[in-house]
């Protein structure tokens, strides 16, 4: 996530309930007590301080996010090589800037407004859904913050949510930009294509000399080149080699069942937006212009600085409503309702669909309770025996006797860089094969899915040309492709000449397809994915070729229609294109502020305590 990006991300308007969640959020998963002794920051704009916690709190947000991305576990060296340790640093002195500027310009909230926007937190409340300050003091204790550091962080972010808001917000894209916008996005072609077939072809393919084929074979030794290959040995043993030793009782699947209830039982729920306005008078205003057909829900939004996924509650429950869901629930049919106090404000609640209780019995839960329930007892197996078979190799246990004498079971693989076959289908297990050497001995390591596995390295085959004699086939199959491609595009070539000169496909003998409407996000069935995009790029009348892997193509834009501006199709499109070029421009301004503060108030790095962070990621 570059800066940029960072700044872009707190939106035009000051979204003070979206911030304070972003910040508790913000506050798992990381032990601060990790960070202590002398060196507290990582380095300060002015005189704001980054402190190692919060920067440390960064990185690991910046993982999670990362790990979610990618749909795995990601290790901090593979987060350093995409760049992530780099782009939280600049995302965090970013902020340190704008909140110097804020601090330098006195822009500040008051006690009792920092105390509002705590209590409403949901993380601070009890059991009867009230601010329990004994909650609130147990989640700032486990995360190493005092009350007084939370609050004053929580000022000083929101002081910069406002100072960026009213850098950023209000920005207006430029009419013509967006009309130029929205007229390439709707333009429509309609085209004729044909595929340059074997029976279209003047020439004829040629037969390869013998000498011919050798040089190809040595021109293209990549692609004739047998990869290097780690002969792997290992044992294993995963939850699902010990299931057949579990079988879970009736009492503890009704126990877990009885324990996620609420993931069995779900009440009547609605598809809720929520928009916030600082007066009742305002919010009013805009409800008789809802109620009058004269703005939507969307145009009230954007008069606001918001966009409809800004307002977006998702799927509510009445009783997450809190003073709204009467209201809200009355409703039968979708509409809105308001205004109604709420923790931020007076607002409106448009209620955009009903969901219907569900319910799912234990007998119907039963089948997936017991699956989870063998394979987490399964999974607690494996880990119970891992204490016993790190003693056991770290004793120097061979991998056979390991197998006799343990429930692991041993396997051998030949592991070539694209092997994803058997055990190799886990990323720890070919990151480890990938650097295991002859001296190393073997070391438990952990699977993705709970198991654990060692192995060892018995040699390794070098990557290897493949003599021309053992693939003579292979490299005859090869040259012809590439000739067949080469008469195939010589071919394509002679026709867009002849379509420049005022001919025809169908005058080439070709097998014409027509296409009609096309959209510049649309496709052609058939063809290569490049040909609309080539069609777009190419003046109606003139041909163009496409070629994609084997496959080669002629095609001749007929025709370009261009969108009634008036439509409300277009009109839709220009909207959308206009908040997009908006929100767009107030990153950029957030950014050049950022950047702006940092060269204004001076930027001092301690790269020391980034170093210590950083180790305590590894």
């Amino acid at each position: 996530m570059s800066m940029s990006n960072k700044l872009r991300s707190h939106g035009k308007g000051v979204v003070v309930w979206v911030l304070l969640a972003m910040l508790v959020l913000g506050l798992g998963g990381f032990g601060v007590s990790n960070f202590s002794g002398r060196v507290q920051s990582i380095g300060s704009v002015g005189d704001t301080e980054i402190s190692i916690n919060d920067y440390a709190r960064a990185l690991r947000s910046g993982m999670s996010a990362a790990q979610a991305q990618l749909g795995r576990p990601l290790t901090f060296a593979e987060a350093k090589a995409l760049g992530l340790d780099r782009q939280v640093q600049a995302q965090v002195f970013a902020e340190a800037a704008v909140s110097e500027q804020a601090r330098r310009l006195g822009i500040s909230v008051g006690n009792a407004e920092v105390g509002r926007q705590v209590q409403a937190i949901r993380s601070f409340q009890g059991v009867d859904g009230k601010f329990d300050r004994e909650v609130y003091r147990m989640a700032l204790r486990q995360q190493g913050y005092t009350e007084t550091q939370f609050e004053t962080r929580l000022r000083s972010d929101v002081a910069r949510s406002i100072l960026q808001g009213a850098v950023a917000g209000g920005v207006k894209a430029p009419e013509a930009l967006a009309a130029a916008y929205t007229k390439y996005v709707t333009e429509k072609r309609d085209i004729a294509f044909a595929e340059i077939t074997d029976a279209d072809l003047t020439a004829t393919l040629p037969e390869p000399s013998e000498d011919e084929l050798k040089a190809w074979h040595a021109d293209h030794a990549a692609e004739f080149t047998k990869p290097e290959t780690r002969e792997i040995s290992y044992v294993w043993l995963t939850p699902e080699m010990l299931k057949d030793k579990v079988q879970p009782d009736e009492a503890t699947l009704r126990a877990a069942y009885e324990e996620r209830k609420s993931e069995f039982v779900q009440p009547e729920r609605r598809l809720v937006d929520k928009l916030v306005f600082p007066t009742k008078a305002e919010a009013e205003a805009a409800k008789q212009k809802l109620d009058a057909g004269t703005a939507s829900f969307a145009d009230i939004a954007k008069e606001r600085g918001l966009t409809l996924a800004d307002t977006d509650l998702g799927e509510v429950s009445k009783d997450e409503l809190g003073t709204a869901g009467d209201a809200v629930f009355a409703l039968t049919a979708p509409g809105t309702v308001g205004p109604i106090d709420s923790d931020l404000g007076p607002a409106l609640y448009q209620m955009n669909g009903i969901l219907p209780a569900e319910e799912t019995s234990f007998e119907q839960a039963k089948p997936d309770l017991e699956t989870e329930a063998v394979m987490d007892r399964a999974r607690r197996m494996v880990s119970d025996m891992t204490s016993d078979l790190e003693d056991r190799l770290a004793s120097g246990a061979t991998l056979e006797e390991m197998a006799k004498e343990t429930d692991m079971q041993p396997g051998h693989i030949s592991m070539a860089p694209d092997t994803t076959d058997g055990i190799a289908a886990y990323e720890s297990f070919r990151t480890a094969a990938a650097k295991v050497t002859e001296q190393d001995f073997p070391e438990l390591g952990n699977l993705e899915d709970g198991g654990v596995f060692a192995l060892r390295l018995d040699g390794v085959t070098p990557a290897a040309l493949i003599p021309f004699e053992q693939i003579r086939d292979k490299v005859v199959a090869s040259w012809k492709a590439a000739q067949l491609k080469k008469l195939k595009t010589d071919r394509a070539e002679e026709i867009v000449a002849a379509v420049a000169a005022g001919a025809s496909l169908a005058d080439q003998g070709l097998l014409v397809s027509n296409a009609t409407g096309l959209e510049r996000s649309g496709f052609v069935e058939g063809a290569p994915a490049t040909l609309l995009a080539t069609a777009f790029d190419t003046k109606p009348g003139a041909a163009a070729v496409v070629a994609q892997d084997e496959a080669v193509f002629v095609v001749v834009p007929v025709k370009v229609t261009e969108a009634d501006p008036q439509a409300a199709d277009t009109k839709q499109v220009h909207d959308v294109l206009s908040t997009r070029l908006e929100q767009s421009m107030s990153g950029d301004l957030a950014e050049l502020f950022a950047r702006a503060s940092e060269t204004e108030a001076g930027l001092t790095i301690d790269s020391t305590a980034i170093n210590a962070v950083q180790a305590q990621m590894q």
